[in-house]
């Protein structure tokens, strides 16, 4: 069958297709819950059938968490092998209050679907789901392939199960090239691949002073406070050319060639459309470097939470015992997100005033990943985005971090091509999170096609 029988088919198929996806966003499936575990093992068990129906064998896996759900359709050794990732597990939804819309009762408006998980990652994932559903009518493509699926969840608190579910089932999961869709198109009808991903560095700091909280009257003016001494500390940490100040901190970097940084400043938005995006009045970062490159090809170190005191309605004058920060940092190749952690702690206990007591704890991170941007396996999904939005795909780097992404390499020794579906501003991990009818529906063709390119003769990813 040509690509008008599966067109065909597809648009026969959009209703369900939607109804389906429905379903799935329906499930708060948030990793980060504990009081999520029933849900967590509904929706991999309905993700398990939801394979089957597609002409997988699938399976759901205990882990010590969160269960991963595993299928495959094995045709032959020799031909090619492709293992598609993707996450059921989403961010918490708070703060609830702005939502438009509830976040778990999936809406539809302006041509968006809102919900929690619409783009990261259940729509995106669900795409392949529903490809391998439409491919079971081409036997032609499928029989050039071997296809394997893991759809893990844990992804949102960073796949602490997942490596040594990797190291456990390596032989059932070898592969020739990882087809992953969590990330974003450079815009609307611009398809793009990412051959890189930042890593991800991410710790907490506390400072503390008097043993205890104290009358701000009484004890105000003498007394050190934890809040300042943070405060402080965290405006060092950039300099004013918007440089991380931590020394160190870049001295494995790996700059961009000068071709490389052609294309960067060729396709980074301008600063007003950037701000208007975003909301802001002024973009902020390194100087020098285009927003393009800053947000992508650079490292950079943000504060996203901070707190201490009293920060409850009303009034009370309290001298806080300690204030506490998270600080996360996102890495470049050659940047190892251990020793950036280390790095970026003991500059904080360091400078802490003498009055002070500063410690640190590091959570999980994730290396940063680099792709063959001219590999066979980069050409066929290129040629696949093409196919479908008729328009060349871009070649770029993305600013998010995937920590299992370095995990495959390591362990599977495969490349991950990343082929995003979503849009930077479908409000990933924020209020109204959304996700392009247009984007769900041209993601499958997107996904059967990528299938349909990476099974032809040519492509040999061994």
């Amino acid at each position: 069958m040509g690509h008008a029988d599966r067109r065909s088919r597809l648009e026969s198929a959009r209703a369900r297709h939607l109804e389906e996806l429905f379903e799935l966003l329906r499930m708060p499936s948030v990793s980060a819950h504990s009081s999520s575990k029933e849900t967590m093992y509904t929706c991999a068990h309905w993700l398990r059938q939801k394979l089957e129906d597609a002409g997988l064998q699938a399976v759901v896996d205990d882990t010590d968490r969160w269960p991963v759900v595993y299928g495959e359709r094995l045709v032959d050794p020799l031909l090619p092998t492709v293992l598609i990732y993707g996450h059921y597990d989403v961010q918490p939804p708070d703060p609830l209050n702005l939502w438009t819309t509830p976040p778990f009762e999936p809406t539809v408006r302006d041509g968006n679907i809102y919900a929690r998980g619409a783009t990261d990652d259940k729509g995106q994932m669900y795409s392949y789901v529903k490809a391998l559903e439409v491919l079971q009518h081409e036997p032609d493509v499928l029989n050039r392939l071997n296809i394997k699926m893991i759809i893990e969840g844990e992804e949102e608190v960073g796949s602490p199960s997942l490596r040594p579910y990797l190291d456990k089932y390596k032989e059932r999961l070898a592969c020739d090239v990882i087809l992953i869709s969590d990330s974003s198109m450079y815009a609307s009808g611009k398809p793009s691949v990412m051959i890189g991903l930042r890593g991800l560095s991410y710790l907490e700091v506390k400072v503390e002073g008097p043993s205890h909280d104290l009358h701000s009257g009484l004890y105000g003016g003498a007394a050190p406070n934890p809040i300042h001494a943070l405060s402080q500390m965290i405006a060092s940490l950039h300099d004013a050319d918007g440089r991380v100040t931590v020394p160190g901190f870049y001295d494995d970097v790996l700059a961009l060639s000068d071709d490389e940084r052609e294309v960067q400043r060729a396709y980074s938005q301008s600063s007003e459309a950037f701000c208007e995006e975003i909301g802001a009045n002024q973009e902020i970062g390194e100087r020098g470097y285009s927003i393009l490159e800053r947000t992508t090809s650079r490292p950079c170190l943000d504060i996203n939470g901070i707190w201490g005191g009293y920060i409850e309605e009303g009034s009370k004058t309290v001298l806080p015992s300690k204030a506490e920060a998270k600080l996360s940092c996102r890495l470049v190749p050659h940047q190892d997100p251990h020793k950036i952690a280390k790095l970026v702690g003991e500059h904080l206990v360091r400078i802490a005033p003498p009055a002070y007591r500063a410690s640190y704890f590091v959570h999980d991170g994730g290396a940063p990943y680099l792709a063959d941007p001219s590999s066979k396996a980069v050409e066929a999904v290129c040629a696949a985005l093409h196919t479908v939005w008729n328009a060349e795909a871009l070649k770029l780097r993305g600013g998010g971090s995937i920590p299992i992404v370095s995990d495959f390499k390591q362990v599977l020794g495969a490349d991950s091509v990343l082929m995003g579906l979503g849009l930077n501003d479908d409000r990933l991990h924020s209020p109204d999170e959304k996700f392009g009818l247009e984007n769900y529906y041209q993601g499958i063709r997107a996904c059967a096609e990528a299938l349909t390119q990476l099974g032809r003769e040519d492509f040999r990813a061994r």
